[in-house]
């Protein structure tokens, strides 16, 4: 189905109402003043940076945290590509056990985990693989989960104005098992309610049975 003029206009107006939407990020730092940067760490660490293993570990690093970094480089305009279509149904959506990978934003080590993603509709729905796409775009920058959870849910509230969103993220993050307090095994779960969601007990209590719930498709 293809969005009219009106429909497009409205998305529009509601994604300049959430700054969170606001989603491309313009670098002023060349590659080059990037790598250099990595020279520069490799030698305050004690390496060599013109040694052979290390030859080009700094073009790799930066293409790595680029790649790991890319979702300030995306937009939801890009993203949805009018995947919003207008569906007479009000029963929750869920898209559980999205994976994410994301980089600590203390630390620039990573987050493990997965999102589990729900709403309940109020005209309109969104294409699941875009549901799955706004996690991506958003762990793919420097992070807290808290503030992960949180965007992944003004993003859905912001582009549908449903009824209700529930967002849980469960993860892991490097920062606690591979340095300080050393804990692995140790996971973080955070979670983001609106609408009837947060306002209704039973469908939020719903929400967070099928999450428990372990499919077996295989």
């Amino acid at each position: 189905m293809t969005l009219s003029k009106s429909e497009l206009t409205e998305i529009e107006q509601i994604k300049n109402s959430f700054p969170n939407l606001t989603t491309e990020h313009k670098s002023s730092v060349s590659q080059e003043e990037m790598i250099q940067a990595v020279r520069t760490l490799l030698l305050g660490l004690g390496e060599d940076p013109d040694r052979e293993g290390l030859k080009d570990t700094p073009k790799r690093v930066v293409k790595a945290l680029q790649f790991l970094t890319s979702g300030y480089h995306q937009s939801l305009d890009e993203l949805l590509n009018g995947a919003v279509f207008h569906e007479d149904t009000d029963e929750m959506v869920l898209v559980r056990d999205i994976d994410l990978f994301s980089s600590c934003e203390h630390h620039i080590l990573p987050i493990l985990g997965r999102a589990h993603v729900a709403y309940i509709p109020n005209g309109k729905v969104i294409g699941l693989s875009k549901i799955a796409r706004i996690c991506e775009m958003y762990a793919r920058r420097l992070q807290v989960q808290e503030r992960l959870t949180a965007q992944i849910a003004d993003a859905i509230q912001g582009l549908l104005k449903p009824k209700g969103v529930a967002v849980v993220i469960e993860a892991t993050h490097m920062c606690m098992v591979m340095r300080g307090v050393q804990k692995p095994g140790s996971w973080t779960s955070t979670s983001a309610v609106k609408g009837v969601f947060a306002e209704d007990a039973k469908t939020r209590q719903e929400f967070m049975s099928l999450i428990r719930h372990n499919p077996n498709f295989h």
